[in-house]
């Protein structure tokens, strides 16, 4: 879960949105995002394909299976 909170900061800052625009985006609260972020939650399968999708990133990406976006 540690490489995915990373990745996910990593991307989402790459793209100069804020943790308010990635809320809008799932459907969910800064809070969230923020826990997403710092390890504490992790995600669904749905919100996942959507980060892949928005990001334009594979999920072995966001999972650390490969280092290839």
């Amino acid at each position: 879960m540690e490489i995915f909170s990373q990745r996910l900061k990593e991307v989402r800052m790459e793209a100069g949105e804020s943790r308010e625009d990635l809320g809008k985006v799932l459907g969910v609260g800064v809070s969230q995002i923020s826990e997403m972020e710092n390890g504490r939650k992790g995600t669904t399968l749905e919100r996942l394909a959507v980060l892949c999708k928005h990001y334009h990133v594979s999920a072995d990406y966001f999972l650390g299976l490969t280092d290839i976006r």
